[in-house]
């Protein structure tokens, strides 16, 4: 019983990672009202509502975590360069 209930919630979290996706690349701009960046390989990423958007400035090197939402990505973690 214990390694079933083991194996089920390993197939759980392997299955929940595989819906993330990530992009690296540089700021190309910024809409502040929209909380959305783009990135210059041409797509755009929604921040998450709490996020400070004067913390990212355009040519910035960034590497995303996001999910794909009712076809919008939406961005679950951020690497900002140091």
């Amino acid at each position: 019983m214990r390694t079933l209930i083991g194996a089920v919630a390993a197939v759980l979290m392997m299955s929940g990672a595989a819906f993330a996706a990530e992009a690296e690349g540089q700021v190309k701009s910024i809409d502040k009202d929209k909380a959305i960046i783009t990135l210059d390989n041409g797509k755009s990423y929604k921040l998450p509502g709490e996020f400070d958007v004067d913390n990212i400035k355009p040519g910035m090197d960034v590497l995303l975590a996001y999910d794909v939402v009712g076809g919008e990505n939406l961005i679950t973690d951020m690497q900002l360069p140091q």
